[in-house]
């Protein structure tokens, strides 16, 4: 029998990953998507590339143009299909976008969350249900943590932190954002409805989650957009600390693999660290690097010397966790492999011939 299962944000990068994902191993793929992201960045931030991608690519696709702000309409489509699983991907994801438009923020990923949960939970509660979640969560309480500055990068000081961030990091009395305060209502939304009505649940804690169909933009999707930059001869902006703030990136198949796991093998309130690791760690400067190496063109920037309000120094994932739990998983995307594919991307989607560069290893 045909399993089936509903994806939010299924336009999205993550979204759309895992619709693809999923259908590959024979789900029925039901999209929620209603190309919100174009209203919160603008002309650049639109998927509708992706949303034919995925009615092209998938048999049978079936295509809801919902805001998960609409509860009725969310209590009655969960209603309605009552999927086998659910990931929920949809979010306003901009850290900085979010002080200008607190109330869409708020209600798109706290409310929305709620919304996603309690029809879930009326309808289908033995679906296992995914959150993608942030690692802006924690705030900047990473900051906190000794560091020590090299010669292109920060990285931590201290032993305790040695493979990154771990699950137990605490989440409280630290600078959010709006943004991640409104992520941290959603994920622990969703610990609670797993502790609490006994739903199979996870937070799936996000570093910098990229690959090649990332609409990546100024105020989200740092490695995109800077690679995107460097393709078209752009400016990119540096904000503060010297441009040696380091971020864990993971190409989003990796990401589907592990939502894939869970859904195999669910738990109940569970919560996950998920990004590159310290091995897929880069900086802006390195990001610079690694770019201008592939491409032969030197990357354009300025340096802002005030650094974004609640923004991480340093942080990488810790993975053992997720290790622990599903053995079977690992990053399989190498950073200059995620480099490569990201560039490729953006080269077709733009109509530019511009070779990535041979032997760059």
């Amino acid at each position: 029998m045909t399993r089936n299962a509903l994806v939010t944000g299924s336009c999205g990068l993550i979204g759309s990953e895992i619709s693809m994902h999923l259908a590959r191993h024979g789900y029925e793929i039901f999209g929620i998507d209603n190309n919100e992201r174009a209203v919160f960045f603008g002309p650049e931030g639109d998927t509708s590339w992706s949303l034919q991608r995925l009615r092209s690519s998938i048999p049978g696709y079936r295509h809801y143009s919902l805001d998960i702000r609409d509860r009725a309409g969310i209590l009655s489509l969960i209603s309605e299909l009552r999927p086998d699983v659910i990931v929920h991907t949809a979010a306003q994801p901009s850290h900085d976008r979010a002080a200008a438009i607190p109330f869409d923020d708020f209600d798109t990923n706290a409310v929305g969350t709620l919304n996603l949960l309690e029809a879930a939970r009326l309808a289908c509660p033995e679906s296992p249900f995914v959150h993608m979640s942030t690692n802006k969560v924690y705030g900047d309480l990473p900051n906190t943590i000794k560091l020590r500055e090299l010669d292109t990068r920060w990285d931590y000081d201290d032993p305790q932190f040695e493979h990154g961030i771990p699950e137990t990091f605490s989440i409280d009395q630290s600078k959010h954002s709006v943004f991640g305060a409104s992520k941290v209502a959603s994920d622990v939304m969703v610990q609670e409805y797993g502790r609490y009505f006994g739903m199979p649940t996870c937070c799936l804690r996000g570093g910098c989650l990229t690959g090649p169909n990332h609409s990546g933009v100024e105020l989200h999707g740092f490695l995109s957009y800077l690679v995107r930059c460097n393709v078209e001869g752009r400016e990119y902006k540096v904000f503060g600390y010297k441009g040696k703030q380091v971020r864990d990136n993971i190409h989003s198949e990796d990401v589907a693999n592990f939502m894939l796991a869970f859904l195999e093998a669910p738990r109940r309130g569970e919560v996950y660290n998920i990004g590159g690791g310290k091995e897929n760690s880069c900086s802006i400067l390195e990001a610079f690097a690694i770019v201008q190496e592939l491409t032969g063109v030197p990357q354009k920037y300025t340096y802002v010397d005030q650094n974004r309000i609640g923004d991480h120094i340093c942080y990488y994932s810790d993975l053992r966790k997720m290790k622990l739990h599903y053995p079977r998983w690992s990053i399989t995307r190498p950073l200059r492999d995620v480099f490569r594919e990201i560039l490729e991307s953006w080269n077709v989607r733009l109509g530019r011939a511009v070779p990535v560069t041979a032997g760059a290893d």
